[in-house]
């Protein structure tokens, strides 16, 4: 990292404790909403419980101290402290709502008060001020109820200091996701706080022009993580939804955004209802996805072409979403993946191919493994990735991808009884002179997907670079391996001597893996990196293995339903109480 970008982020560190220090010195103001908040998040009633029965699972860890202050908690690592500090749990004690869960949150709620609330601590940065300040206000009437003039006063002056710290403050936060969190806090403290409207304005305008900068054509972000751009989406929901509350208009930038994410995060959302795990984002929080869609109120509408440069194939209950671009670069790419050509497909409610996931939060080796081309469900040549990654940044940990696919031409259309997807990447030609094509073809039924994965040496220069990475390898051939991980739910077997997979789906679903026979096929064990777990799970993978012995070299493979499989099936979705019928 060069010197001036340590000196930058040293500036912004002292910035945001001497803001902070100044907050803390201020004489608070006790404030009153201008109306009564409504909440506007969704928690989980199973981690509810688990934080009252002094579960603490964050970030990856967790740590188990029953009746404990959570403040008293050795945060194990920062991002564990972060959550912390954000408040987001709050939303899960109000999912309990019941009164030890609201005893527990303001026990919580007025010790962070005590101990942190003149300026102290590591919350005190802009994007976590923003998300803290979102929920007080969110659960304000949970967290009041029972309590007298003296404790509200602090809640109210806490409140006033928070948000004057980030109307200062707000610029520091970094650009993205961080950013939006930062000026979305703001607007909404100071359009629900009495005396404070002024400070709305600069953030409305920042949040406009933060939507013109890091939202593109295809309603994606830089960082191409569908997660985080549902995050995104749902703060520019919240926001416009506070400016109408307060009689404002939403500034039209700002509008256009959240019409341009809408129909990019329909076209990332599977059949089961989660986002495509890419580029180190989760399925999102359930429930979350459905109801900023709902409340933006986009008529919905066919996206046509790449979104945020995902191509996605879907026909009756099956949905295929493929990264069809190049990966992030630069400063964005710090949680990208090597998944170019990368696919995962869904039938119904379950999930049926994968890819591994984002291993941050189970530490630096798992997070380095989960980014890597072998734990997509795609092609790996020689154990080389599409993309590699390069020096740890210093201060964060983190590495960016380099030399990733500069090329990723691709075409997407119709064959006479279904749907195609062809695409391409140059990934391997800086190393090997070979270029990755992939081509996959669904039937109008969802029923069946031909794909076929070649390996191809276009020009002569790329001959030529093939010819002596064959030389290397002693004319032996150049190892490759196409994968297909399989979420845990899926029970595969080894059929027809090895010459088949069959995948039995806990919906009574039966899907057929073949092959052309040019290949090895096997078995073998993989991962499924899940946020909110405390250790990866268990899980198989599908693995065609080879050797790339000439210029052009070709994979044939296939997944279909079993014919006694039916259309149509009474499927018992995951976190569901009643079966629910599907087309």
């Amino acid at each position: 990292m060069s010197a001036t970008r340590r000196f930058s982020e040293r500036k912004v560190q002292f910035l945001n404790r001497w803001h902070a220090a100044r907050a803390g010195r201020m004489r608070a103001r006790p404030v009153g909403f201008v109306s009564s908040p409504e909440p506007r998040t969704i928690g989980s009633f199973a981690r509810g419980r688990q934080l009252l029965a002094g579960n603490f699972l964050f970030a990856g860890h967790l740590l188990e101290h029953a009746d404990t202050d959570i403040w008293d908690l050795p945060a194990p690592t920062e991002a564990y402290a972060r959550e912390m500090q954000g408040f987001a749990w709050l939303d899960d004690l109000a999912a309990v709502g019941d009164g030890p869960a609201r005893a527990t949150a303001q026990r919580w709620l007025w010790s962070w008060i005590d101990r942190y609330g003149r300026g102290r601590g590591p919350g005190w940065t802009p994007d976590l001020t923003g998300r803290r300040l979102i929920r007080w206000i969110n659960h304000a009437l949970f967290l009041l109820r029972g309590h007298d003039a003296p404790d509200s006063d602090l809640f109210y002056g806490s409140l006033h200091r928070q948000t004057h710290f980030l109307a200062r403050r707000w610029h520091g936060a970094a650009s993205g996701l961080p950013r939006f969190e930062a000026l979305t806090g703001l607007i909404h403290a100071s359009l629900s706080l009495e005396g404070m409207e002024a400070m709305a304005d600069p953030a409305v305008r920042a949040l406009a022009q933060e939507c013109q900068s890091q939202i593109d054509a295809q309603g994606g972000l830089p960082t191409r993580n569908p997660e985080e751009l549902l995050d995104v989406f749902i703060l520019l929901t919240w926001a416009a939804a506070a400016l109408s509350d307060a009689g404002r208009s939403t500034p039209p930038a700002h509008l256009q955004a959240i019409a341009r994410i809408a129909p990019t995060l329909r076209s990332l959302r599977h059949a089961d209802g989660g986002l495509a795990r890419f580029h180190g984002g989760g399925r999102g929080r359930d429930g979350w996805l459905d109801q900023a869609l709902a409340q933006a109120r986009i008529r919905p509408r066919a996206s046509e072409g790449l979104s945020m440069g995902f191509a996605r194939l879907s026909a009756g209950r099956t949905s295929v979403i493929v990264d069809a671009s190049p990966p992030p670069q630069g400063a964005a790419s710090h949680n990208a993946h090597a998944s170019t050509l990368a696919l995962e497909l869904t039938s119904g409610r379950r999930p049926v191919l994968v890819n591994c996931g984002s291993g941050r939060a189970f530490g630096p080796e798992w997070r380095r493994a989960g980014r890597a081309t072998p734990s997509h469900s795609t092609l790996s040549l020689q154990g080389y990735s599409s993309a590699r990654l390069g020096d740890a940044d210093p201060a964060t940990g983190t590495e960016r991808l380099i030399e990733g696919p500069a090329k990723v031409p691709l075409e997407i259309g119709h064959v006479s009884d279904g749907l195609r997807f062809q695409g391409g990447h140059d990934g391997f030609a800086a190393t090997h002179g070979l270029t990755h094509a992939r081509t996959l073809e669904m039937t109008f039924d969802g029923r069946a997907i031909a794909g076929e994965d070649m390996l191809l040496a276009l020009s002569e220069r790329e001959q030529n670079r093939f010819d002596l990475a064959l030389d290397a390898a002693k004319l032996q051939g150049l190892a490759f391996d196409v994968r297909f991980h399989l979420h845990p739910e899926v029970d595969a077997t080894l059929d027809l001597g090895g010459a088949a997979v069959s995948l039995a789906l806990k919906s009574g679903e039966v899907w057929v893996f073949r092959h052309d026979g040019a290949q090895t096929l096997s078995l073998q064990a993989s991962v499924y990196l899940e946020t909110g777990r405390l250790k990866p799970r268990a899980t198989n993978q599908i693995v065609l293995s080879g050797k790339a012995m000439s210029y052009a070299t070709r994979v044939r493979w296939s997944l279909s339903k079993a014919q006694e499989t039916a259309s149509g099936l009474r499927d018992l979705g995951p976190g569901a109480s009643e079966p629910i019928d599907e087309p």
